[in-house]
């Protein structure tokens, strides 16, 4: 029986924070993969907002350690109001990325929602990255790679006070799933401040279904279950259309665990959908595989279970 309240898509269609084009065309490309038809098929009333209007890419190089901070802020802006309109609505927002540095709006929003409803929040980050550079340590000055750093209250009081209070996130209210790319200084800072991190050494080592029994410890009917979902979390090999792939991900049996166990909890208010690059994939099947992944977040499981 389907439990959940409508679900709403809301694309943002930029690259404005990656160091590739390409990201932009990611709503498009889960929409034509069937993503609101899937949902459907699930018994859940889909509402499709279209794409959130923001800046071009400039494509400009860094500024102090920032690339297009100014439009990054423009479009999590965006991204932000969006997503706490359709929370304080009582739907489940979807988001469409675009790349990665658009977590810091939805996340921002959903924590603001949760601080005023008195909720708990918890946050499953899958990921291939931490994400937790700043303009000091990054190598590249890319904001897609510093939106948890941001949430955190690391970084610049533009995007750390998005939502006026600061930090939105505690690092405890985090769990990272599937990390195998930490640049040195990034490292350091992701130990300082105690980031707890699922990587996939560990995840090799005790297998999947511990690891994310570990992660959603303490989750329970008062818990606002937040999923940010970078493709690039999925090993290349299934899962080509992503700007910086990293090999040694989940395949896809690991892949669809991860997702049900996730919907055993019944907790999901919302969701992120990220990195996408249709330049880099093949047929679309990056995004048929997404598509897939998200249906089993909502339910659809290949176990024989009641």
């Amino acid at each position: 029986m389907n439990t959940f309240p409508p679900v709403v898509l809301i694309g943002a269609p930029t690259d404005i924070g990656a160091g590739h084009r390409g990201a932009s065309m990611g709503p498009e490309a889960l929409r034509v993969a069937g993503i609101a038809h899937a949902l459907k098929g699930r018994g859940l009333d889909v509402i499709d907002r279209g794409n959130l209007a923001g800046p071009v890419n400039p494509w400009l190089p860094p500024r102090d350690g920032y690339r297009h901070l100014e439009e990054v802020v423009a479009w999590n802006r965006a991204v932000l109001d969006a997503v706490y309109a359709e929370l304080e609505a009582g739907t489940l927002p979807i988001l469409l990325g675009g790349d990665h540095c658009l977590a810091m709006g939805s996340i921002t929003a959903v924590a603001r929602h949760c601080r005023e409803r008195g909720k708990k929040l918890r946050v499953l980050w899958l990921d291939a990255h931490a994400d937790f550079n700043t303009n000091v340590i990054t190598p590249s000055g890319n904001v897609h790679g510093m939106p948890v750093a941001c949430l955190c209250g690391y970084g610049p009081a533009e995007l750390t006070h998005l939502g006026g209070a600061s930090p939105a996130l505690q690092p405890g209210e985090i769990r990272q799933i599937g990390i195998r790319s930490v640049d040195p200084g990034e490292k350091k800072l992701v130990h300082d401040v105690g980031l707890d991190i699922y990587d996939m050494r560990y995840i090799d080592e005790i297998g999947v279904s511990r690891a994310m029994k570990e992660a959603l410890e303490g989750v329970d009917a008062d818990t606002h279950l937040h999923v940010s979902f970078d493709v690039d979390f999925l090993d290349p090999a299934i899962a080509p259309g992503v700007g910086t792939r990293v090999k040694g991900g989940p395949n896809y049996r690991e892949a669809q665990l991860v997702m049900e166990m996730i919907a055993d909890t019944g907790r999901v208010g919302s969701l992120d959908i990220v990195e996408l690059n249709p330049a880099f994939d093949k047929r679309n099947q990056t995004a048929k595989l997404a598509v897939d992944l998200v249906e089993s977040l909502f339910g659809k499981s290949t176990l024989m279970r009641d």
